[in-house]
């Protein structure tokens, strides 16, 4: 169906607009230059180098290529030249032949080689051509010997050169697409073209300097190397190099060598010898005797497409074919990779892609152990507590498991001394079976080598396991996945009464809950979290408040209800403000302030004390509901805290010797005595 006239002429705008990164940046430097006159670009200059680049946008505010600073110059256009007297470039370059362009272009050392070769009267004559052109410096920076070898034999060898660098048709900017050939005019040997979103473009990885000059007969483009024929595969390069040695067997035991002599754009960044000679000789052997952990190796070195180094001005995230991604990038003249100027040779150019050399082995994660991922991260000190508790092994061999590595400001003050205790714990730290953080659920148990049983919390702003939160995104290495977590893990030990129990600070709590009726509710598996006043917290009530408060079952159970929330909360998953709903049923307002986990705006004295239903917090203020109003209960004894106070005594002799309670329990044992008569 024909579309409409307005549709019609609204997508042929939309066609016409559409241009390639070449014109789009081409364009830009035209809008930068235009204040010093018509057709007037800016130019970026590296300093200390003769390379030129038309600017984009980042180029210009930063004022730096490959990280190093640059001059900006304004010049002609393509295409365009000065009239003298008249401001910019008005007039457009005299349309002649392609010899005469070449140099008027910058080329004149490609027409002087077009005349001695004999190929002055094809470029002068008929016909419609295109011509990638050396510019001057391209010429001037081969070696004597090569050039001695072009110019030579009768001049045979300039001539099929230079016909190697031409095409039978004329091809502009927008023509040269990405990863296509175009067939030169040296027995069609095909010239390799890439164009790049950053507006660069490459012929056999040489960048267009000056592109699109029209001329009668054709087009010249002026690029900044003398082009060579390639016949090889990436594969017939990795065969025929010394220094590629170790890679060659590498390859041919992970069976990737017929992907490297296919067709198809790939980068390889070959490891030299050297560069396996770097790592220890332990783990090079482990590697190459893992045909898995070899393939992922070797693929983590493979690019999916052909980068040439000319494109590289600026950082890029490429995709390896191991499906991670690699930071490549460049410092001055130098290519980096994920920052580190480590590539030796660059631009070995391939017929299916192109070889840049590199002299340090790129190891990704995939076929390290997790004891490698965790040296290399920001738990490096658990590395250390981990081997000297003699844990390495199952961090190290084929075992599948998933570390919980606590970060290094964990032990800002120090590694633990290893006991049999913290072995224990760091045993509890490896979790049975290699997991992802992305898969794990809320409610999840999991099971360590310790033998403990650990639940999984999905919280809006964190993941954790138990009190430890996970501090960073998970590596996952060959057999085992490296969680990073913001603190030492504290298993559960018992229910939340065990744990009130067996800690002397509760012991007044206990003797409430058992007088409440509440005990049998906290014993019960369950989702707690409770808000614990030590003894310093009761001591604190005023007395008479205090016994009123004991003196109403009722009212405590309801005041000691408003300390429990039936859902988890462990720390690390309260950021501003957290709301609970107490058991009571009023709502509890957790919040961090300075690093202080507050409750209703008092101040948390410990957090996260872990049991099998719940958590703990120590408080040392017993928090009050809004609407609560303790009221006298007329058919309780005359002072029932001593009853209370009783339990507690014996709950926790501990507390009995405690020298600060001593007193306390001093007066409450003589007003006992008052009461039995003196018995």
């Amino acid at each position: 169906m024909a579309l409409p006239l307005p549709l019609l002429l609204l997508a042929l705008g939309l066609a016409a607009a559409a241009k390639s990164p070449y014109q789009q940046v081409l364009q830009h430097s035209r809008l930068r230059g235009r204040q010093h006159g018509p057709n007037v670009c800016a130019v970026q200059k590296l300093i200390g180098t003769n390379r030129k680049y038309f600017t984009n946008c980042k180029q210009w505010y930063q004022r730096k290529i490959c990280g190093k600073s640059t001059v900006i110059s304004y010049e002609c256009c393509p295409g365009y030249e000065k009239v003298p007297g008249e401001k910019g470039c008005p007039a457009a370059l005299p349309l002649s032949n392609i010899y005469e362009t070449l140099g008027v272009v910058g080329s004149a050392t490609t027409q002087l080689y077009s005349d001695r070769s004999n190929l002055r009267p094809e470029i002068e004559g008929p016909g419609s051509f295109t011509i990638f052109a050396p510019s001057n410096e391209a010429w001037a920076s081969l070696s004597a010997e090569t050039l001695d070898s072009l110019v030579s034999n009768v001049n045979i060898e300039l001539l099929n050169a230079l016909r190697y660098h031409m095409v039978d048709k004329r091809v502009l900017t927008d023509d040269l697409k990405h990863g296509t050939t175009l067939n030169s005019m040296y027995q069609n040997l095909p010239i390799q073209i890439h164009h790049y979103p950053n507006g660069i473009v490459t012929v056999n990885c040489a960048r267009l300097l000056k592109a699109d000059h029209h001329a009668t007969n054709g087009v010249v483009h002026v690029i900044d190397k003398v082009i060579a024929t390639t016949t090889n595969t990436i594969q017939q390069i990795i065969e025929t190099e010394d220094s590629l040695e170790t890679l060659r067997t590498a390859v041919a035991a992970s069976d990737l060598s017929s992907l490297l002599e296919s067709e198809g754009q790939y980068t390889l960044l070959a490891p030299t010898n050297e560069a396996f000679e770097k790592i220890p000789r332990e783990t090079l052997n482990r590697i190459l005797g893992d045909p898995e952990a070899l393939r992922d190796l070797l693929n983590h070195h493979i690019l999916k497409s052909a980068m040439c180094a000319e494109a590289i001005i600026a950082g890029l995230t490429m995709e390896t074919l191991e499906g991670t991604t690699l930071d490549v990038g460049c410092s001055g003249e130098e290519l980096t990779l994920n920052g580190k100027p480590i590539i030796a040779n660059k631009d070995v150019l391939a017929t299916n892609g192109v070889v840049h050399f590199v002299n340090e082995l790129l190891i990704p994660d995939s076929a390290k152990t997790v004891f490698e991922l965790a040296q290399e991260s920001e738990v490096s000190k658990s590395t250390d507590l981990f081997r000297q508790a003699g844990l390495s092994s199952h961090l190290t061999g084929s075992e599948q498991v998933t570390l919980l590595a606590p970060v290094n400001n964990v032990f800002k003050d120090g590694l633990p001394v290893i006991d049999s205790n913290m072995r224990n714990l760091l045993l509890n730290h490896i979790l049975k079976d290699q997991l992802s953080s992305k898969y794990l659920y809320h409610g999840q148990k999991l099971q360590t080598l310790g033998d403990k049983e650990l639940r999984v919390f999905v919280y809006r702003n964190n993941l954790c396991i138990e009190n430890a939160c996970i501090a960073a995104h998970d590596k996952r290495g060959r057999f085992g996945t490296l969680f990073s977590v913001d603190k030492m893990l504290t298993p559960p030990t018992g229910s939340v009464m065990d744990v009130l129990k067996a800690d002397h600070r509760f012991s007044t709590l206990v003797a409430a809950i058992q007088s409440a009726g509440l005990t049998e509710n906290l014993n019960r598996p369950g989702t707690f979290t409770v808000f614990a006043p030590t003894n310093e917290a009761f001591r604190a009530m005023p007395q008479g408040e205090l016994n009123k408060l004991m003196g109403n079952a009722k009212e405590l159970a309801n005041i000691l209800k408003f300390h429990v929330a039936d859902e988890i909360l462990v720390s690390g998953a309260v950021n501003a403000l957290v709301r609970l709903k107490s058991m009571q049923g009023d709502k509890l307002e957790v919040s961090m302030k300075n690093n202080v986990i507050h409750i209703n705006k008092e101040p948390v004295a410990e957090s996260d004390i872990m049991a099998t239903n719940g958590v703990i917090y120590a408080v040392n203020s017993v928090l009050q509901p809004q609407a609560s109003r303790p009221q006298e209960r007329g058919d309780e004894p005359a002072d029932p805290a001593l009853e209370i106070f009783k339990q507690a005594s014996a709950l926790s002799k501990v507390s009995q010797r405690n020298p600060r309670l001593a007193p306390v329990y001093s007066r409450i044992l003589a007003r006992m005595k008052e009461n039995s008569g003196g018995s």
